[in-house]
């Protein structure tokens, strides 16, 4: 009995990694690793910051980017708008759902400071 206990208690360890392997140590998922990874080569020049203190062409994505609708981030990547160009042709949608996935990990900027007048 003891040796049938041992071997499954092995077998649920063995198991524990794979289910779950899908977060690293930064604490994302692959696909938000991928988004990661997207936003900072085809995002990255309109929407982080090139130096720290330092605006941004485009709004900083978050988790409220899009107003938190992800159909709408992802019409808003798809058909770009006014001010942004539409990535249809050069993301895979897989692509853009990683961004989504990732942009939600990511917390809303805090509200600038009023100017004294």
């Amino acid at each position: 009995m003891r040796r049938h206990s041992l071997v499954l208690l092995f077998l649920l360890a063995a198991g524990a990694p794979q289910a779950y392997g899908q977060q690293a140590a930064d604490g994302l998922t692959e696909q938000q690793r991928l988004g990661r990874q997207v936003v900072a080569q085809a995002c990255g020049v309109c929407h982080l910051p090139p130096a720290r203190g330092a605006g941004t062409y485009g709004p900083a994505l978050s988790k409220a980017s899009g107003g938190g609708k992800d159909d709408l981030m992802r019409k808003i990547i798809q058909e770009g708008t006014p001010r942004m160009p539409a990535f249809r042709y050069f993301l895979q949608p897989a692509e853009i759902d990683a961004v989504i996935a990732y942009a939600r990990t990511l917390p809303p900027p805090a509200p600038a400071p009023a100017v004294a007048r």
